[in-house]
């Protein structure tokens, strides 16, 4: 198929791009500056031009807790603009099938774990992220109005729990938990630091998956279109509690010092497991170890220009 790839640049991207199931196809993945997804007239116009058989939209303005909390107008314009003006041009264009990346921000912050699909829209949205997780429901729903008003068009969200992995973000103005725990330990073993700060209790849970495995999982929804849900999610099974995650790290990196709790730091929803029995009926799960997912994003961290820097000044 001719699959036209939204976000190829970001982590999720590039982790799609480098799977094996982008060789079986015909991946277009343009950059922002080719395809400005914020720009509705430019979206239209570049859709109907590609005319793809599949668009994968994996593109969005993401970042962690104190890049929400700093950037709420921008999080939920930018994610809404480009989800709205993806959806709507294929469907103008008549592209048959969508495959749209949530989150699983989308979830009420007091739903029971773990989250079903079906508890979307059913409460009040973490207040943390809520600018980006009202974008990401809005785009959901509207490929299901699209869905269930054109029966041709089948337009599907899979919603990811919490991932990491090759070409994240640890920038810590911008990164999520698990990198900007890679950095902060890592920092803490070059510098011989004998403790490091954890936001709150550490005691909130969360569920990480690698990124490979996530490309993994959507490579096998676009083979296997027809079977996939209208709304999935996608994720391990299990969580654990953000001092096991310091911890795994600290093991990981060979790091033996201790941790420290700033309890007046904000912690968001005090779990997030997302429920992966819809996942299961369609058979698949993903396959790395929690250690074996930290080792290979340790070692890409420090390969980058910016960690060599900082180990010779």
């Amino acid at each position: 198929m001719k699959i036209l790839l939204t976000g190829g640049n970001g982590m999720v991207g590039r982790n799609i791009r480098d799977h094996a199931g982008a060789g079986r196809h015909e991946l277009i993945a343009p950059p922002s500056r080719e395809l400005d997804l914020t720009d509705g007239p430019a979206t239209e116009a570049y859709v109907a031009n590609v005319k793809p058989d599949m668009i994968i939209h994996a593109a969005g303005r993401v970042g962690g807790i104190q890049a929400n909390i700093a950037h709420p107008v921008e999080f939920l314009v930018e994610n809404l603009d480009m989800g709205r003006n993806i959806v709507m041009a294929a469907r103008k264009a008549g592209i048959p099938r969508l495959i749209n990346i949530g989150s699983s921000c989308m979830y009420p912050r007091a739903a029971p774990n773990p989250l079903e699909e079906t508890s979307v829209l059913t409460g009040e949205l973490e207040p943390t992220n809520e600018g980006y997780a009202l974008a990401k429901v809005l785009t959901a729903r509207l490929c299901d109005y699209v869905r269930r008003s054109s029966p041709e068009l089948a337009y599907k969200t899979l919603i990811p729990c919490n991932i990491f992995g090759l070409h994240d973000k640890f920038d810590p103005t911008v990164s999520h938990l698990l990198p900007a725990i890679i950095r902060k330990v890592d920092e803490a073993k070059r510098t011989g630091a004998k403790s490091v700060e954890i936001w709150g209790s550490g005691e909130a849970r969360r569920e990480f998956m690698f990124a490979s495995d996530l490309a993994d999982g959507i490579w096998t929804a676009v083979d296997r279109f027809d079977d996939l849900p209208g709304m999935m999610n996608m994720g391990v099974g299990r969580d654990h509690s953000i001092n096991d995650y310091y911890a795994a790290v600290a093991r990981v990196i060979g790091w033996q010092g201790g941790f420290s709790h700033d309890l007046s730091k904000p912690v968001g929803m005090q779990q997030k497991l997302v429920s992966v029995a819809l996942q299961r009926q369609f058979g698949w799960m993903p396959s790395t170890s929690l250690d074996e997912a930290i080792a290979q994003t340790y070692a890409h961290f420090r390969a980058l220009p910016t960690a060599a820097e900082e180990t010779h000044p």
